[in-house]
């Protein structure tokens, strides 16, 4: 059935989001035994946004830096090299104790030791982020957007980005945006805040046209009751998640596109890696296939990245969960968290199962 997006955009995506750094040791070490180190610069949403933006989309990213801080300067470098506008406020750093962009250690694994994550967000210049900070009207209005794509993890960071996302979501619909929500649940940070979150998140859902999350996220965000007990094969999975989203579409009936990954670890370098997705009343199911993977970290971003990209292409919707699996399993072979496709033949050979060299 596609999906009706604005025409005379400036922008094909907005992203709102923190910046952070994310530090990796060579080789696939843990972290604990390395001394070496990869610098990148980070976030879930802007992961997302590259899937486009190296395809030739416009993208612009919402964020906030700390004034006058190198690592500032590192991110900014990187988003322009990825062919992404930014904006937002400089935020004084306030002293050594004040603020910075978060950190995210990770190692990625090897065989049979899985990779290991290790949040470090004191102080985290994101947590700012206000809706007062930026010209929405500006942004919607005169620029215009496409599809504004949010994720749970800059929408749950704190009671200020909360808002933020609330209000970029209430000026989206207003402007005709898509508006693309990731519930991405993460149980630190809705401690003590389930309240409160609860109906922020359900707010958003309730303007969604796509919402993307798995079993545990719609149950924890939105409160929908979950699955009856099954098996745990893939099968079961897949009809688990399909009785859920029933509830889940009752509940949220303007919302035109419900979207999950599929995974099962083998080990650290092999993932059998599928996708379902529900458009208008049709289901469309990747079964999980093997897949070999470099660092798993920014997959089911990629796998967002690439539907989105593929909605924004007017192609038909079978297509979508197509490119979104192999952006998925794309960005698998990065030692970034997020893919940098080529062109789209790169990702349409990644999803017909042909790696032989291309001359």
């Amino acid at each position: 059935m596609g999906m009706t997006l604005k025409d005379n955009c400036k922008y094909a995506m907005l992203v709102p989001t923190s910046m952070g750094l994310r530090v990796t040791p060579d080789n696939g070490q843990p972290v604990h035994s390395s001394d070496t180190f990869h610098l990148q610069a980070t976030s879930a949403e802007t992961n997302v946004a590259s899937i486009s933006s190296f395809l030739g989309l416009p993208v612009k990213v919402l964020t906030a830096f700390v004034k006058d801080s190198p690592f500032a300067l590192f991110i900014k470098s990187n988003l322009r090299s990825r062919g992404m506008d930014f904006e937002g406020p400089e935020v004084p750093q306030g002293g050594p104790w004040g603020f910075r962009h978060q950190i995210n250690v990770a190692d990625s694994g090897f065989g049979a030791r899985g990779p290991r994550v290790w949040n470090d967000r004191a102080g985290e210049v994101g947590r700012t982020l206000d809706a007062s900070d930026f010209d929405l009207d500006r942004i919607f209005k005169e620029e215009g957007v496409q599809i504004v794509h949010l994720s749970g993890l800059i929408a749950a960071l704190s009671p200020k980005t909360s808002q933020f996302c609330l209000e970029i979501a209430r000026k989206a619909k207003e402007s005709g945006s898509v508006i693309s929500f990731d519930l991405n649940y993460r149980a630190s940070f809705w401690a003590g805040r389930e309240e409160e979150l609860g109906g922020v998140f359900r707010e958003i859902a309730s303007l969604a046209d796509i919402l993307v999350g798995n079993e545990e996220d719609f149950q924890l965000c939105l409160g929908i009751e979950g699955p009856e007990a099954g098996g745990r094969d893939i099968a079961s999975k897949i009809e688990a998640f399909k009785e859920m989203i029933g509830r889940v579409k009752t509940e949220y009936p303007s919302t035109q596109v419900f979207a999950t990954t599929l995974r099962q670890v083998e080990d650290a370098g092999t993932h059998n890696w599928g996708a379902i997705m529900l458009e208008g009343e049709t289901w469309h199911v990747v079964e999980p296939r093997p897949i070999h993977v470099l660092d798993r970290i920014g997959g089911g971003d990629g796998f967002v990245g690439g539907l989105l990209y593929a909605v924004l292409k007017g192609w038909d919707p079978v297509k979508w969960i197509q490119f979104g699996w192999a952006c998925g399993a794309l960005a698998t072979t990065f030692l970034t968290d997020y893919a940098q496709p080529a062109d789209e033949e790169q990702v349409w050979s990644v999803w017909n199962g042909n790696a032989r060299v291309k001359r």
